[in-house]
């Protein structure tokens, strides 16, 4: 296998909300942009809760989060992985990206949205022990993961779900 690594943050110092998933997907990783498989429900829920649709051009929709004062990131740096799905990340090979760091630039993060249940197990898992203690620790909550792999729900339950973030500005 071999070792895949995530982005860079996509954020500015006054962010107020941080989105979460665990590592990009092959798709995403060839074309070096967060949420490019184009049956993931990211971009589109993004249009209807921010104007960030997937018809604007990558740098605009990264801007219109940033206007929002929302940060996008993965939890995980690098791993090794075949394929895109969360359940073959080999465990052993799970290195966090530096959360300490990302809050000491960004202060004003009061919430934290996880998209989908492994990026929230691997932050309780790697990140949370070695923020201990280190800084004020925001509000967090899972939602259900974007990722066309999650078919048990539709479109309009994530979107249901997902407004959550828009309220927490």
């Amino acid at each position: 296998m071999t070792i895949i690594h995530s982005f860079a943050p996509v954020s500015r110092p006054d962010a107020r909300v941080l989105l979460l998933g665990s590592m990009p997907g092959v798709r995403s990783l060839q074309q070096a942009q967060y949420y490019a498989h184009a049956r993931n429900a990211f971009w589109p829920i993004m249009g209807a809760l921010f104007g960030a649709a997937p018809q604007l051009p990558y740098t605009e929709r990264l801007h219109v989060l940033m206007s929002h004062r929302i940060a996008l990131w993965d939890v995980l740096k690098c791993c090794e992985r075949p394929g895109s799905l969360d359940t073959a990340i080999a465990e052993a090979s799970i290195v966090a990206n530096d959360f300490a760091a990302f809050y000491a630039l960004h202060p004003h993060i009061g919430w934290v949205f996880f998209n989908g249940a492994k990026a929230e197990a691997a932050y309780k898992k790697y990140v949370l022990p070695a923020l201990a203690g280190g800084c004020d620790s925001p509000r967090y909550l899972r939602l259900p993961s974007t990722s066309p792999a999650h078919a048990g729900m539709g479109f309009g339950g994530k979107l249901e779900q997902w407004k959550v973030v828009k309220e927490a500005l």
